[in-house]
C-alpha cells in the first residue's frame, strides 16, 4: 500500500511517500480504508524525536494517530464493527510504528467509534485526538461545572476550538486567547476572545476581576506563569503542552484512546454541540507540506490529509 513513512528523526524532509508493507489485522482490530487523517502537533514532535523517551520508534515509522475511514476487514474477535462501517479513531499505540497517514491502517476497536453522520470525512478526521483531549481535560482533569469561568489558551486551534464548544456545553463561561484575526471565530464558537501578549493578565482580569476557575493550557512556557496569576482561589490549571505545569500547582494531561469518550463526541457532533473547522487539506503525497504548515502553529482548527479513492470508487459496481 501507499503511505508516508520516515526512517530517521528529522524535519519534514524525512517524510517519504511510497510503498510500505500492508498492516496485519489482529484479533481485536479492524482494517480501515483511510479516507482522511488529521495532522496534530504531536505528529511532528514524534517525527523530530521529542517523544523518544516515551514512545519507542520501530523504523520505518508511518506517522499519524487521527483517522476517518471505512472498515474493510474485521479481526477474528471483533463484534463491534463490520465491513462497510464508517469509523473515526485515535489510533495510538505505545510504540511509533503503523500510523494513519496511509491507504490502510489496522486499528484496535478500543480506539474507534462510528463516524458522525453529519460530518464530512475531513471534519470527522479532525475530531478524535483534539476532541478526546478537550473532553478528557474538561470533564476529568478540570471537572468544569456550570457557571464557572474557564480560560482556554489558543482557543482557535484544533484542541482549543473544541474545548471552547465543550466548555460552553457544560454551562461554563469561556474566555479564549487568540490572535486578532481569530477573534470573530472564537466568538462564533461561544467564547470571549482576548489577545495574546503583553497585558494579557490585565485583559483577562478586565473580564473576570475575581480570576478564573479553571485554565486549559495548550501552549506552555510563559502562558503557565500568566495562567497561575489569573486563577481564582481554589482555581485549577491543566496543561497538555508543558510538564512544567507542576511548578505552578497544576496538572499535566496526556490524552488516552477511549471508545466510550469517542462515541460521546460523535453524539455531540450529531447534536450540533461540537463542530470541526478544517482550514486546509492536502493529498497524502503532500503530507510533508501539511506537517510544515502545522508546525508554524498559526492554524485555525485542523489541517487534514486525504486519500484519493476516486478511481476505485468509480470502478465499483
Amino acid at each position: 500500500m501507499k503511505a508516508i513513512s520516515y526512517s530517521t528523526y528529522g524535519g519534514p524532509e524525512v517524510l517519504a511517500y511510497g510503498e510500505v508493507g500492508d498492516p496485519r489485522v489482529g484479533p481485536d482490530s479492524v482494517l480501515v480504508k483511510v479516507r482522511a487523517a488529521a495532522v496534530n502537533p504531536v505528529d511532528w514532535k514524534c517525527r523530530e524525536g521529542y517523544l523518544d523517551g516515551l514512545l519507542e520508534p520501530v523504523f520505518p515509522v508511518v506517522p499519524g494517530w487521527d483517522v476517518c475511514g471505512v472498515v474493510v476487514q474485521p479481526g477474528l474477535a471483533v463484534t463491534e464493527f463490520g465491513v462497510g462501517d464508517e469509523v473515526i479513531g485515535y489510533v495510538r499505540e505505545d510504540v511509533l510504528s503503523h500510523g494513519t497517514f496511509a491507504e490502510y491502517v489496522a486499528a484496535p476497536v478500543r480506539t474507534l467509534a462510528r463516524k458522525p453522520r453529519n460530518l464530512t470525512w475531513e471534519q470527522a478526521a479532525g475530531l478524535p485526538l483534539a476532541g478526546l483531549t478537550a473532553y478528557q481535560v474538561l470533564t476529568r482533569a478540570l471537572e468544569v461545572g456550570r457557571d464557572e469561568t474557564v480560560l482556554v489558551h489558543a482557543a482557535a486551534g484544533g484542541v482549543g476550538s473544541i474545548a471552547v464548544q465543550l466548555a460552553r456545553h457544560l454551562g461554563a463561561r469561556v474566555i479564549g486567547t487568540a490572535s486578532a484575526r481569530n477573534h470573530d471565530f472564537v466568538r462564533d464558537l461561544g467564547g470571549e476572545p482576548v489577545a495574546y501578549g503583553e497585558g494579557l493578565v490585565e485583559r483577562v482580569r478586565g473580564l473576570a476581576p475575581e480570576g478564573v476557575d479553571a485554565v486549559f493550557d495548550t501552549v506552555g512556557g510563559e502562558a503557565l506563569k500568566t495562567s497561575a496569576n489569573l486563577l481564582a482561589p481554589e482555581g485549577r490549571l491543566v496543561s497538555i503542552a508543558d510538564p512544567d505545569v507542576f511548578d505552578y500547582g497544576g496538572r499535566y494531561s496526556f490524552v488516552r484512546p477511549d471508545a466510550g469518550d469517542l462515541l460521546r463526541l460523535t453524539e455531540l457532533a450529531e447534536q450540533g454541540v461540537v463542530s470541526v473547522h478544517v482550514s486546509d487539506t492536502f493529498p497524502l503525497e503532500r503530507t510533508a507540506d501539511a506537517h510544515r504548515l502545522n508546525q508554524e502553529g498559526r492554524t485555525r482548527g485542523k489541517i487534514v490529509v486525504t486519500v484519493d479513492w476516486a478511481a476505485e470508487d468509480a470502478a465499483a459496481p
